[in-house]
């Protein structure tokens, strides 16, 4: 397997982040034109619309667990640890993230968040299991 393939679900999640700012724009943007915001709202964020609220929450959200979905796809290439076991389960955390911000940006049900946050969760950690054993050449 081309090691690079790692860099693949990272792109995608970028995808993701960039997505979410565009939504963020578009949901703000309605928001002042419906009146049910101005934009110094926007300066300190105290007062997000409720039209962008979710989709300011799910941003905030792709910089806490993604970071260290990048620095363990980075430390896997960079240490030779990149095989078909850690692209499918990058892949697997990439497509989990994108179902929680699905959720996230339309019904914000916790119910159907917490299992995709959770999917993703263990996939990642599953990426710094094999990490810590490749490291220390057991696998």
């Amino acid at each position: 397997m081309n090691p690079a393939a790692i860099f693949w679900p990272m792109i995608a999640h970028v995808a993701l982040v960039y997505v979410l700012y565009v939504l963020m724009f578009l949901r703000r943007k309605s928001a002042v034109q419906g009146g049910s915001a101005r934009i110094s709202d926007f300066r300190e964020n105290r007062n997000e619309p409720a039209e962008s609220l979710f989709v300011r929450n799910s941003l905030h959200n792709q910089f806490e667990l993604p970071p260290l979905f990048h620095i363990a796809c980075l430390a896997l290439y960079a240490t030779s640890g990149v095989n078909l076991f850690t692209v499918i389960f990058a892949w697997i955390f990439v497509a989990s993230r994108y179902v929680h911000a699905a959720i996230h940006v339309t019904s914000n049900r916790i119910r159907y968040r917490q299992p995709a946050f959770t999917v993703g969760f263990v996939a990642n950690a599953l990426l710094w299991i094999w990490l810590a054993l490749h490291l220390l050449r057991v696998v």
